[in-house]
């Protein structure tokens, strides 16, 4: 079998056991889950209905999920089998059919689909921990199907008890196993360890949900939740020693034999980098086809660190940095029919890898041969200082230094270079989150149990009268409290949470921030007097102002799309974005900087469709018939048949969960303020409506005007100061006579007058002149309160030895600055002008001091 017919026939057999087919969500995880960088498993987009804070389409579903794990980036490569990338195959029950068929389904699935040797199948279950019993239940389960007893085996907490993470959804497991055979390694069963006992599949038994204290209280219904890796499946089934050598792997492989001319077998170091290729050619591709783009912090890095990866792995098959580009014509090829994003994207797709590995080249020749100095002097280790220098300096990730000081020989100090990255982000956090964050989501997840989801009415309402249904106070003023029928907006979709007022007999409340848990929210309020017990009635009122510039910034959003798409091109896709009362932010794939001229026909044409005032609305609709009618999804929501379209006139239609104006001209005047990159391939812009953008308007003209005041005042005292430099020329000649020759330097140290830099250089220039082929030329100005330096060499003083950088390097702090250069001249600037003669008197020790051989 194929890998695509591996996963349809998975997918079918599923569908005939009454699962609705669901796509792959987004390997960008919802909005709602900040819990993880990337989706890491298949039922991770599914969380909200493990816990009960979402009602699933259908209690059984099923799908072929995009994963992608970055704790094996540095493995890939070293062996054959640590994928990035992968693909889950995973069958679900939200409060449906239990232990009894997901076993029953998982032994169907393996021997009369994929027609696997019943006698080669091994099993191991939960064998119980603390709190917890083993799993009698599952065994007795898998030897009613015919398993021996003497082929299941029971494995603790570490193997056979699944969890999404820290906190969260989790519960005892049954794992699949195949026998591969005496080749691959002794018999004994999974309890071994080793190569030869193949786990292919997953069966977890969701019943339980963790706090952040280790607790385990019971969901509100038990689940199921299974993953097969449909890279180990092909491997299974079409019987070869590795992922890499299947029917998808194989062409990604070829394409790089073939662009190097090297063959996978043939060479250790080689087949590493092909694998290398291989993975990650596969896995940018997708992270960039889901609008990830390159950058230095969270998923953004991780997409950086794999196309460097890659280009650093293509530049040891002989292959330049831009080739990298050309595996996402075999990843499209060969996974486009499953996934068409990758089609429709492929263009965008290649414009950012491309632009990744460009930037990357550009200092990859250099870093690499520091490195190689690097390794060179390291005596068994390379430093921890080293490997930082060339990921700060020349943006080497960790996992290339290790990999080259592996093919050296060397070791690195990663404790070393870890604590030293932990330092750096300890600077740039500026703070960080607030302490405590992990245990108010936890209460906030309490809380939102106590009672049936709030219903949101506040894409039409601004106020209701309702009840409260929970409540639990924080003891420092404010308390979570979570409403039967809610107005709020809780933020999602690049939109801020709203804000306002919550009032009942016994009490009232500001609300302070809307917290969202799938199709649930749970209120932070601030209490004002009395209290808001949970049955009490309470009108609910959203702060109004606030809501409708929120609401015009988001519609605003939604027709600057659309003027991007039309300018652009409709490959242009949402990458992020921020709305609020203060301002709109939208972040989206382009290469390139936009023209100025036509982010001036952007701002036009939106202010345009505000002008023809067309009405703004929306509906809840089908999936299949919103892509039929041209709505376009910013972001992968959530699974479901129904989706909300918001339609803008006839020329906007968006899957959306926000709030918007009620028609086009409630936006008002619209004004783009800024227009800048936020990595490769990605551009951002930020704009105001309303009465914002005409305060924005009004503030630019003051200043515009106070800059032309200002220019003229500069103008005259520019004329003023070149009719003092006319009437008080420097004595070259006379400075001159004061240099000191030593050897072949004639070395000349000196305070004078000038006006600013550019005439400092000038004097230096010609004292240059002056003192022929050795001059080596240091002056010192004071002017408008400031200290300036400059060092200027002629190639003799180069030659022996003297550095105009240096130099400066050495001097600039004495004056309370810095500065730099190149060896023949650099300049610098200083806050304490009165500290100028010792600087230049280090300096002239600097140019006379004896230099040795």
């Amino acid at each position: 079998m194929t890998t695509n017919e591996i996963r349809e026939a998975f997918l079918a057999y599923f569908a005939r056991q009454g699962h609705l087919r669901i796509p792959s969500a987004s390997l960008v995880p919802f909005e709602d889950d900040p819990s993880v960088l990337l989706t890491i498993a298949g039922m991770q987009p599914l969380k909200s209905y493990f816990m009960g804070a979402d009602t699933p389409p259908r209690p059984r579903m099923t799908s072929s999920q995009k994963c992608f794990r970055t704790n094996d980036i540095d493995q890939v490569g070293h062996t054959a089998r640590h994928l990035t990338f992968f693909e889950m195959l995973g069958n679900f029950s939200i409060g449906d059919y239990f232990k009894d068929d997901a076993i029953r389904f998982g032994w169907e699935v393996s021997t009369e689909v994929f027609g696997l040797d019943p006698e080669r199948i091994w099993i191991t279950v939960f064998e119980g921990m603390d709190g917890v019993p083993g799993d009698d239940e599952a065994l007795e389960k898998w030897v009613e199907l015919g398993v021996p007893r003497d082929r299941i085996q029971r494995l603790g907490e570490a193997d056979n008890f699944w969890k999404a993470g820290p906190t969260g959804p989790c519960g005892p497991n049954t794992e699949l196993y195949l026998d591969r055979g005496p080749s691959f390694g002794p018999e004994g069963g999974p309890a071994v360890g080793g190569d030869r006992y193949l786990e292919y599949w997953n069966l977890v038994f969701m019943q339980y949900e963790r706090a952040a204290d280790g607790t385990l209280s019971p969901l509100p219904a038990k689940n199921i939740d299974t993953g097969a890796g449909l890279e180990r499946m092909a491997a299974i089934l079409q019987d070869v020693p590795s992922v890499f050598e299947t029917d998808g792997f194989r062409p990604l492989i070829a394409w790089a034999e073939q662009a190097s001319g090297r063959r996978y077998g043939a060479d250790g170091r080689d087949d590493r980098a092909l694998r290398v290729l291989a993975d990650h050619g596969r896995a940018m591709t997708f992270l960039a086809s889901d609008g990830v783009v390159p950058g230095n912090e969270g998923r953004d890095y991780v997409l950086r660190r794999i196309v460097r990866r890659a280009v650093s792995e293509a530049g040891h098959l002989g292959l330049p940095p831009d080739a990298v580009v050309g595996l996402t014509g075999p990843v499209v090829d060969g996974w486009g029919d499953a996934y068409p994003e990758l089609r429709d994207r492929a263009a965008e797709v290649r414009d950012v890898i491309g632009a990744e590995a460009e930037q990357f080249a550009r200092t990859l020749t250099q870093g690499r041969r520091l490195l190689g100095e690097v390794i060179a002097r390291s005596e068994g280790t390379v430093s921890g200082e080293d490997a930082f220098r060339l990921h700060d300096t020349f943006g080497f990730p960790l996992d290339l230094t290790l990999e080259a000081a592996q093919d050296a020989g060397l070791g690195v100090d990663a404790e070393g270079f870890e604590r030293l990255m932990g330092e750096q982000r300890e600077r740039s956090r500026a703070g960080g989150a607030a302490d405590g964050a992990s245990d108010l989501s936890e209460r906030v997840a309490l809380v939102a149990r106590e009672s049936a989801p709030a219903e949101f009415v506040g894409w039409d309402d601004t106020v209701a009268d309702t009840r409260v249904t929970a409540m639990e106070e924080l003891g420092d003023g404010t308390a979570l409290l979570k409403l039967e029928r809610s107005p709020f907006y809780a933020e999602g979709g690049g939109q801020v949470s709203d804000t306002g007022r919550i009032d009942g007999p016994d009490g009232g409340a500001v609300v302070v921030d809307v917290m969202r848990l799938g199709a649930d929210q749970v209120l932070r309020v601030r209490l004002e007097q009395g209290h808001l017990p949970v049955g009490s009635e309470v009108t609910a009122r959203v702060d109004g102002p606030r809501r409708r510039q929120t609401q015009a910034n988001h519609t605003a959003t939604h027709v600057l799309n659309w003027a991007l798409r039309e300018t652009l091109g409709q490959g242009v896709r949402q990458a992020g974005s921020y709305v609020g009362p203060d301002k709109l932010r939208f972040d989206f794939t382009h290469r390139g900087r936009v023209a100025p001229e036509t982010l001036v026909e952007i701002e036009r044409m939106v202010n345009g469709r505000v002008d023809e005032d067309q009405p703004v609305g929306w509906e809840i609709t089908d999936r299949q018939a919103a892509a039929d009618a041209g709505a376009i999804g910013l972001f992968e929501e959530k699974y479901g048949e129904r989706v909300r379209v918001v339609s803008a006139g006839d020329f906007s239609q968006e899957l959306c969960g926000g709030t918007h104006v009620s028609r086009t001209g409630e936006i008002g005047p619209f004004v783009i303020t800024a227009e800048a990159s936020t990595g490769a391939g990605s551009r951002r812009i930020e704009a105001l409506t309303g009465t914002a953008a005409v305060a924005w308007l009004r503030d630019r003209e003051r200043a515009l005007l106070d800059e032309v005041a200002a220019r003229d005042e500069r103008i005259r005292e520019l004329q003023s100061e070149l009719k003092r430099a006319k009437t008080t020329r420097t004595d070259v000649g006379g400075l001159a006579e004061q240099a000191v020759t030593i050897g072949d330097v004639r070395a000349l140290v000196a305070q004078v007058e000038a006006g600013d830099m550019d005439e400092l250089l000038a004097i230096a220039d010609r004292l240059k002149g002056t003192l022929g082929d050795g001059a080596a030329v240091v002056l010192g100005a004071a002017s408008e309160g400031k200290a300036l330096i400059v060092a200027s060499l002629a190639p003799g003083a180069v030659a022996a030895g003297l550095s105009a950088g240096a130099v400066i390097r050495e001097v600039a702090p004495v004056v309370g600055g810095g500065g730099g250069g190149k060896d023949a001249m650099a300049r610098a600037g200083g806050k304490d002008p009165e500290r100028l003669p010792d600087a230049l008197a280090a300096a002239r020790a600097i140019l006379t001091a004896p230099r040795g051989a």
